[in-house]
């Protein structure tokens, strides 16, 4: 255990990049890059991160921005429950904890949309509390290394890895060692392609041993992923140079952003029909559960018969102040330019 500790630490003092986040102990900032970080690349993530820091430098500034502010921020990198949930926890940390977080794993526990990994994060990067994190990195590096079968994505297995995360970590500077088995499985335990001939484990590795490495981590197959056709009719005025948009409010893909008149159809011979003689731009768009077959139609509003009493007409400049889905932006920017 203290050889791995040691070798691990090594490891990431020599290879750890240079991450803004990694330079503050402030929770509110730690917080937040768990919350962009997840399902985003450090790429991307880093960007949105400093745009968020910018306009929001703390708690309170989240908290006091709206709903559709924070969304509009967000977009374009998708899972846009992430950014409602962000909002709601920086309204509850204000509201309820006078925009101090809660200094422990527990009570940060009791925040919404905090959960086992983000309150370990952040009570040990923050507050040197001895939690283990338990993301997707630090799954795939202790399945590999003790070359463990049972499924990641089960009760069993989550408790299975908890417990062994828990035993290895170091309890004196436990923030240096969840940074660095995180970095470790980031840059070379990776998922696709691990660079195993140059890791320092490779001796005691045992799904190298057996051959296994690309099997580990295992998961139980996913839910089939639902298809959905959807088409969006593009109201538009050319003489005042506007689009006409509504606010979703069902719960549903996208709640809270701004879309055309939509229409969708239960099956893809419906779907295609619909669109006969009518021209179209056509895009499938991949969600986490669904794929979206997604058509939008231009109509004049002028000779169009919509009921128009949830839609507001909005300029290409307005548009850039309300929140939309990337799937939403690529149409505007591709095919609305003839109203500039």
């Amino acid at each position: 255990m203290v050889h791995f500790q040691r070798e691990l630490i090594n490891w990431y003092q020599e290879n750890k990049r240079d991450l803004p986040w990694r330079k503050t102990t402030d929770p509110y900032k730690v917080w937040l890059s768990e919350v962009i970080l997840q399902q985003t690349r450090v790429v991307q993530g880093r960007a949105y991160y400093e745009k968020f820091v910018s306009s929001y430098p703390t708690v309170n500034h989240l908290a006091s921005a709206t709903e559709e502010q924070v969304l509009n921020l967000w977009k374009g990198l998708g899972y846009y429950s992430r950014a409602r949930n962000l909002h709601k926890t920086a309204i509850q940390v204000v509201s309820g904890f006078g925009g101090i977080f809660p200094k422990n794993y527990e009570g940060l526990l009791t925040l919404t949309g905090i959960g086992p990994y983000t309150a370990a994060a952040i009570s040990s990067f923050c507050f040197d509390e001895p939690r283990a994190v338990l993301d997707g990195n630090v799954f795939r590096v202790l399945s590999r290394l003790h070359n463990i079968a049972t499924p990641i994505n089960t009760s069993s297995g989550f408790k299975e890895f908890s417990d062994l995360a828990t035993a290895l970590l170091k309890s004196k500077d436990p923030a240096t060692y969840n940074q660095a088995i995180m970095e470790f499985g980031a840059l070379q335990c990776t998922p696709k392609a691990p660079k195993c001939e140059s890791c320092c484990f490779n001796v005691e590795c045992l799904s190298l041993k057996e051959g296994v490495v690309k099997e580990r981590p295992q998961k139980l197959k996913k839910t089939k992923t639902k298809t959905r056709f959807l088409l969006f009719t593009v109201l538009y005025d050319n003489e005042y140079k506007t689009v006409f948009l509504r606010k979703r409010t069902e719960k549903d893909i996208w709640q809270n952003f701004y879309d055309f008149k939509l229409t969708e159809f239960l099956d893809e011979d419906s779907f295609l029909l619909a669109q006969k003689k009518r021209t179209c731009y056509n895009k499938i768009h991949k969600l986490t559960h669904q794929t979206l077959q997604v058509c939008f139609i231009k109509e004049d509003v002028r000779k169009s018969k919509v009921d128009l009493s949830d839609f507001r007409p909005y300029n290409l400049s307005q548009i850039e102040n309300i929140p939309l889905s990337a799937l939403h932006q690529k149409y505007i920017d591709d095919s609305l330019g003839f109203l500039k």
